[in-house]
């Protein structure tokens, strides 16, 4: 029988039996749901009851006890308050344990797990290289890369380093001599992008003069922001409602502009080796960079990396490459405007061993000792990279007895573990004399580039890029803060200021 044969009485029957099947239907669905949350909340409180906690909402967990401001701060308390590590309630039954203790780092940076779910809101941007590989392919992706930091490829790194920051030390001369203050990490974020650009891809252009790179900064800038948000509201973790969102559609443009920068790196290398000559020419270097590598080698199976292979790789390298030290760099001056005696010995420490800065080379970098040491004590203090997530595969158990179980995410908080104040004495006064060669600590108690196997694979390049940068800048400048902008930190993919990182630049010659 058709619909328009049916009356009109029996038409609404028809349907009002649909709407009570589809709402019963709807009803058992969210008391499965229900069901299946209790369960699960049951089940956790138990698995995690050796890990004590702040009191905590049975579905809002601990989001309602602090602003994102103030969330930094609020770990801190729970460091003093709960040995090793402590719970973290997200939302409903969605947690993770945060970790503290190194003795706790040692081990879990020792295993293999893989990376916590919550990275795959990453994929879409920087795809899955090095940084979001699992097991054997993640093997093999870091075995092909490792040659491209070996220390006789960094070593005329450092030039094109210096290079970089002059370029920035002259925008900045014109700014300083206007008495006013700069927020100081844009500009620092686009000079790493440009020593980046350069030497790992071997860029000839100018970066800090290209529109498009400034482009490319901001869709990071908010991809990161982006990112953060969409990982802490349970709410945005389904793809297909994210992409409905005002947030979803900025990702998606934001994601575009970078991937077409990423894009562009490929495609120019990818010309210069179109005929034969260039490419035997490029393959007779002493030394391939970093894209040559990737252009260049086979995996096991004798394929080349494929264009979506390609473009993980360069784009997250590209991303940490530059974002990371820049962070790292931009607290490491505010650190040094706030305490002038140290910046002052640092100065002096460079004028004898550079003189006028003219010129700066790989020799000179480990004959900086105290400009380290305050490096080093700077990024215990503003960590570039705060914390980082993994999903137990397999139980563990640790040196107190306290053991979790497979499936549970840890988040190995390296901001906390700097600040931990039975790691670290007084942890929140800035005491380069921590890192002198005679002191002792444990050897997971400072981890600004992780540990492990799945260390930073370009720690010595950041490094190398903290140092000169820093050497180059005392030289020219004298660093003041602005007691009117503090800077906020706050935790996103690297750490970054809630408003921004403002200093006084005042010339010295």
């Amino acid at each position: 029988m058709s619909i328009s044969a049916l009356s009109p009485t029996r038409f609404l029957e028809c349907i009002s039996g649909f709407f009570q099947v589809a709402f019963l239907i709807g009803l058992l669905l969210l008391l499965f749901k229900a069901a299946q949350h209790y369960l699960r909340r049951r089940w956790l409180l138990t698995a995690l009851h050796q890990f004590p906690s702040p009191p905590s909402h049975w579905l809002f967990g601990h989001c309602l006890q602090f602003t994102e401001n103030q969330e930094l701060r609020w770990l801190l308390r729970c460091v003093e308050k709960f040995p090793g590590a402590c719970v973290r309630w997200i939302w409903g039954s969605n947690v993770f344990i945060q970790v503290y203790d190194p003795d706790y780092m040692k081990v879990l940076l020792g295993r293999a797990d893989p990376k916590a779910d919550v990275y795959r809101f990453l994929t879409p941007w920087l795809g899955r290289g090095l940084f979001f590989l699992n097991g054997h392919k993640w093997f093999q992706h870091r075995r092909m890369l490792t040659p491209a930091f070996h220390s006789d490829i960094l070593k005329p790194y450092v030039g094109i380093m210096a290079d970089s920051v002059q370029m920035m030390l002259d925008n900045w001369e014109q700014i300083a001599c206007q008495d006013t203050t700069l927020e100081i990490f844009h500009h620092v974020s686009l000079m790493m992008l440009d020593t980046i650009m350069k030497c790992a891809f071997s860029y000839q252009g100018s970066v800090q003069l290209d529109r498009n790179s400034k482009s490319y900064l901001q869709a990071v800038s908010d991809l990161s922001s982006l990112m953060i948000s969409r990982m802490k509201n349970v709410f945005l973790h389904n793809d297909i409602v994210y992409n409905l969102t005002s947030h979803g559609r900025k990702t998606n443009s934001a994601c575009q502009i970078a991937h077409e920068h990423t894009d562009h790196v490929v495609k120019l290398r990818k010309a210069q080796v179109q005929d034969k000559e260039s490419m035997e020419k490029l393959r007779g270097k002493r030394h391939l960079d970093f894209l040559d590598i990737l252009l260049f080698s086979r995996m096991e199976d004798g394929s080349f990396l494929s264009d979506k292979e390609l473009r993980a790789e360069v784009g997250s390298f590209m991303f940490g490459g530059h974002d990371t030290p820049a962070s790292g760099i931009s607290w490491v001056f505010y650190a040094l405007a706030t305490h002038p005696d140290h910046q002052q010995r640092c100065r002096e420490e460079i004028q004898g061993l550079l003189g006028d800065g003219s010129t700066i080379t790989w020799g000179h970098l480990n004959q900086m000792p105290f400009t380290t040491m305050c490096i080093k004590e700077a990024m215990r203090i503003y960590p570039p990279v705060p914390s980082i997530a993994r999903k137990l595969n397999t139980p563990v158990t640790f040196h107190d007895g306290r053991s979790l179980p497979k499936g549970i995410t840890v988040v190995l908080h390296f901001y906390a573990l700097h600040h931990n104040p039975k790691v670290w004495s007084n942890p929140e006064v800035f005491d380069p004399s921590r890192f002198a060669m005679d002191s002792a600590q444990h050897s997971h108690a400072f981890l600004p580039f992780s540990g492990g196997s799945r260390n930073c694979i370009g720690k010595q390049l950041a490094m190398n890029a903290l140092k000169v940068a820093v050497a180059l800048t005392l030289l020219r400048f004298q660093l003041l803060p602005d007691p009117t902008r503090v800077p906020i930190p706050t935790q996103q993919l690297v750490l970054k200021s809630k408003n921004g990182i403002y200093l006084h630049l005042r010339k010295l010659h």
